[in-house]
């Protein structure tokens, strides 16, 4: 009928091969699952403690502004300061960079 061996104790032992199978393809289906749950978990406390906007500094005297951000944006360096949506117009319309990952300049309404 499926090409399954006659003999009772062939039969047995696929039946075990395949529970043992089936066992670990549902631990694994866990442990995927609840990967799966801590990462969506972290992304959601990320987005809950981005602020809206970034600016990243520069190097030197004053730290000057270098490149403007979505906050939670991946490419945002180290040397960051939050800022105000109006901060970031502001900044971008006087020259900083809009980063090219996060487009803040399309999310604030800014045409370049």
């Amino acid at each position: 009928m499926y090409d399954l061996p006659p003999d009772l104790d062939r039969l047995r032992t696929l039946r075990t091969w395949y529970a043992m199978w089936l066992g670990r393809i549902d631990q694994a289906i866990q442990a995927a699952e609840q990967e799966q749950a801590a990462q969506q978990r972290l992304e959601q406390q990320r987005a809950e403690a981005a602020p809206d906007w970034i600016v990243e500094l520069g190097i030197g005297q004053g730290a000057p502004p270098v490149d403007v951000h979505i906050g939670g944006c991946h490419m945002a360096g180290k040397r960051r300061q939050t800022i105000s949506r109006e901060q970031a117009i502001q900044l971008i319309n006087q020259g900083v960079n809009p980063c090219t990952h996060c487009r803040p300049d399309t999310e604030l309404g800014i045409l370049g």
